[in-house]
């Protein structure tokens, strides 16, 4: 059997942070695998990639809410004689209201996407991972370190990214796999439409570019941090908030996280 060749396989990878991330790990010279739902996007992104000089990324259109997503895309690399050398868990996507009135079928879908598939997704190549001494990097948000009256679902899955990417961040190091837990504040992306949010204008110390964010998260995985909050607003934002009474924090977020 030839040798499989390493690659950064990165998700959610047609638009927004996931775009960019693919540019910085294009850019710094890894052969990348863009897995999302939109083809036609990421063909266009590859296209792009490819116009720089970078290898040509490849394009995987994969729906990663399926219960057998992992497994597929894991055949079709094997396939294509590739395996991960990092991994890039990017895709989610989050809902605006109270949750008792969400529909509940989206909020498990979001389950699925933000914890399910990143979970499946971490684990599946741990050993090739440990062979070419990568890692994994993850997609978090500085709502991981709040509670989210309003969002209920998706902050509540965003702390589960933070948790358990933290601890395999403790548990791969022995076997040389990085794991980085990456905390944006807000990003103006198409995040925002599809939650449902309509007021887009946020402060701008907290606000950061996807370009940036993907910056900070490759050298932060690249250095082996286990957690990095790109600005140092937000960071200040994830260090003061145990200093405040709960109901306070709670207040403050139904607040900031209504519809209208």
């Amino acid at each position: 059997m030839a040798d499989l060749r390493p690659i950064t396989l990165i998700t959610g990878a047609s638009v927004g942070i996931g775009a960019a991330l693919a540019r910085v790990f294009a850019a710094n010279g890894h052969a990348t695998v863009l897995v999302a739902r939109r083809e036609q996007l990421l063909a266009n992104l590859a296209e792009e990639i490819a116009a720089t000089g970078a290898p040509r990324p490849v394009v995987l259109r994969a729906d990663l809410g399926s219960i057998d997503a992992a497994s597929r895309i894991g055949e079709q690399l094997t396939a294509l004689d590739l395996e991960p050398e990092f991994v890039v868990n990017n895709a989610g996507f989050g809902l605006v209201g109270p949750a008792a009135e969400l529909s509940r079928a989206e909020q498990l879908a979001m389950i699925d996407l933000n914890v399910r598939a990143l979970t499946d997704l971490s684990l599946a190549w741990v050993d090739a991972l440990a062979r070419h001494r990568g890692g994994i990097l993850n997609v978090a948000s500085v709502a991981a370190f709040l509670p989210g009256p309003g969002m209920a679902v998706y902050y509540a899955s965003k702390a589960y990214v933070l948790s358990f990417s933290e601890a395999l961040h403790q548990e791969l190091a022995p076997r040389g796999v990085r794991v980085t837990a990456l905390c944006p504040g807000p990003v103006p992306t198409e995040f925002q439409e599809r939650a449902g949010v309509k007021d887009l204008k946020y402060p701008r110390a907290l606000t950061r570019s996807p370009e940036r964010v993907a910056e900070e998260g490759y050298r932060a995985l690249k250095e082996g941090r286990r957690v990095v909050v790109p600005g140092f607003a937000n960071q200040l934002v994830t260090q003061l908030v145990g200093f405040f009474p709960r109901k306070l924090v709670l207040n403050a977020m139904a607040a900031r996280n209504r519809r209208d």
